[in-house]
C-alpha cells in the first residue's frame, strides 16, 4: 500500500515537472506578475476578511444559545436558523484559510499559474486573463478574476485538471465563483445574524418562545 502511494506520488511529481517544462518565457513572466498581484491583494485583505467572519460570530452564538434554552418547536427552529448561519460562516472561514495557504508560497503559486495556462489548450486566451489580473489587484481581486475568467472559453476537462493544482485552483473556475459567492454570503450574514439574534432575544425576554 505504501509502495503504491509512493508510486502515485512519483507519477504526480513527474507529471507536474513535465507541465512545468512546457511553460514558455512569456507565460512564466505573466504568471509571475499575476501571482505577485494576487499575493499582495490577498495579504492586504487578511484583516478585512477576518473582520467579515468575526462580526457575525457573537450573534450566531447568541442565536444558538437561546435556541438551546428555548422549549419545543420554537427552540428547534431557532437552533436550525443558528446552525444554518454557523455553516455559512464556517464555509467562509475554511475558504479564507485555503486561500491564505495558497498564497503562502508565491513562487509555487506562480509556477502553478503557468501550468494552468499551459494545460488550457488556449494559451493566448488564458494568458490574457492572467495579464488582466497582473495589471492591478485591489480589494476586488476575486471579482476581477471571476469577471476575467467568465469571458474565456475553456473546455470542461481543463476545469477538471485545474483541481489538481492545489494553489492555483482557488484563482480559477469553478472555485473562484464559489469564493465570491461565499464572500457575498458572509457579508449578508452580518445584518441577517444581527436581526435574527435581536428578534430571538426580544421574543425570549417577552416569554413568547
Amino acid at each position: 500500500m505504501f509502495r503504491q502511494s509512493r508510486n502515485l506520488g512519483s507519477q504526480t511529481n513527474q507529471a507536474v515537472r513535465g507541465l512545468t517544462e512546457k511553460i514558455d518565457g512569456q507565460t512564466a513572466d505573466v504568471a509571475g506578475r499575476a501571482a505577485k498581484t494576487i499575493v499582495v491583494a490577498v495579504r492586504l485583505l487578511r484583516i478585512p476578511t477576518a473582520a467579515v467572519g468575526l462580526i457575525s460570530l457573537p450573534f450566531i452564538v447568541t442565536t444558538l444559545a437561546l435556541g438551546w434554552l428555548a422549549d419545543g418547536a420554537d427552540g428547534l427552529v431557532i437552533l436550525l436558523a443558528g446552525a444554518a448561519m454557523a455553516v455559512v460562516n464556517g464555509l467562509y472561514w475554511w475558504r479564507r484559510h485555503r486561500i491564505m495557504t495558497a498564497v503562502a508560497e508565491p513562487d509555487q503559486l506562480a509556477t502553478e499559474l503557468g501550468i494552468l495556462v499551459s494545460m488550457s489548450g488556449k494559451v493566448d486566451e488564458t494568458r490574457g486573463v492572467l495579464a488582466q489580473v497582473a495589471g492591478g489587484g485591489g480589494w476586488r481581486i476575486m471579482n476581477r478574476l471571476r469577471g476575467a475568467w467568465s469571458s474565456a472559453h475553456l473546455a470542461g476537462h481543463w476545469i477538471e485538471g485545474v483541481g489538481d493544482l492545489k494553489r492555483a485552483r482557488y484563482f480559477a473556475p469553478p472555485k473562484i465563483g464559489t469564493t465570491v459567492t461565499l464572500a457575498i454570503s458572509a457579508l449578508w450574514l452580518i445584518p441577517v445574524s444581527i436581526v435574527v439574534a435581536l428578534f430571538v432575544l426580544v421574543a425570549t425576554a417577552a416569554g413568547t418562545v
